[in-house]
């Protein structure tokens, strides 16, 4: 989705390039506000997205959820409503233009409060996917520049943050995702049971899956977690548990220099040739030669990027 630049969508663009001077992702002092820049196209990454609304400024990016595939780019936001593990990518920057994008996250208990102000809006599936690409509106991105200009004026912060944080989400729930996040404000609904199912797994990722015991803990039937936990992740409660080992495990040689026996035992995997075939399957190469080959990639870029200042 692409729309002409007006002065508002530049002025976005222009804060979070202020913001983010460097490639990388970068935290602000609002917490759960972080500004992205990307200065080319890049290979595969794995991660987490927690309920959170992201804007892209500029440029255009590529998650993948399961076997969906959601591709956003300026003046589009994406919405997540659910813990989800995903694999992302950017698909379009340059040095001209790079990608540059703002996520915030969202509290799910603030959402509750202004239901009533929001008026009635629409009622879902009870297993909406708990990610969506949508089009930006004004307002949206109006509230988005007056976040982030509070960067400049760190005093106002406290008083102005939370009234800001409101209209961000009250614009959410009088928009086209409403009755998406009404899902999540709703304590007995299936997204309210499916999410909290998400944060046990993440939380005991290690273990052994029992299903049961899971279904259990939400107040579900086997049956009733295996459909809706499938329609709202795009992924069985299994194939959630093997995403968010693989990521960890990837994670623990990447950055803890972990040889691949002793990452994937730790994540939970008995059998070495069993972690060896799932991670090959999820990453494209097994993980001495994935691990190999990032490890370069950054190296690499660590080299252009000192030699960029040394000519500077």
């Amino acid at each position: 989705m692409t729309a002409s630049r007006t002065p508002r969508s530049q002025e976005l663009i222009d804060l979070i390039a202020r913001f983010a001077k460097e490639d990388g992702d970068h935290p602000t002092a609002i917490p759960g506000v972080s500004v992205h820049r990307r200065s080319g196209t890049g290979t595969k990454s794995c991660g987490s997205y927690r309920p959170s609304l992201a804007l892209i400024a500029q440029g255009a990016k590529q998650v993948v959820l399961g076997d969906d595939v959601y591709r956003y780019g300026g003046a589009d936001y994406l919405l997540t409503s659910i813990d989800l593990p995903v694999t992302t990518q950017i698909v379009e920057a340059s040095e001209d233009k790079p990608y540059l994008s703002v996520m915030f996250g969202i509290d799910t208990t603030r959402i509750s409060s202004l239901l009533e102000h929001a008026g009635s809006g629409g009622t879902p599936a009870p297993s909406a996917r708990g990610m969506t690409v949508s089009s930006m509106t004004v307002e949206l991105e109006d509230a988005a520049i007056r976040l982030l200009k509070l960067l400049d004026r760190p005093e106002d912060i406290p008083a102005l943050l939370p009234l800001i944080e409101q209209e961000i989400i009250y614009r959410l729930l009088t928009g086209p995702q409403s009755a998406r996040l009404r899902q999540m404000a709703v304590t007995e609904s299936q997204s309210h049971q499916i999410s909290r199912a998400c944060v046990w797994l993440k939380e005991h990722y290690a273990l052994p899956l029992k299903i049961e015991e899971l279904a259990s803990r939400v107040s579900m039937s086997v049956s009733s977690l295996h459909h809706h936990f499938k329609a709202i992740t795009a992924m069985s409660p299994m194939q959630y548990q093997k995403q968010l080992r693989l990521q960890e495990a990837r994670r623990l040689m990447l950055e803890d220099m972990l040889d691949a026996g002793s990452a994937g035992h730790q994540v939970g995997y008995e059998s070495q040739s069993q972690f060896s075939r799932e991670y090959a399957r999820q990453f494209g190469e097994p993980p001495l030669r994935d691990v190999g080959r990032v490890r370069r990639s950054l190296m690499d870029r660590l080299t252009r990027g000192m030699e960029m200042l040394s000519e500077g």
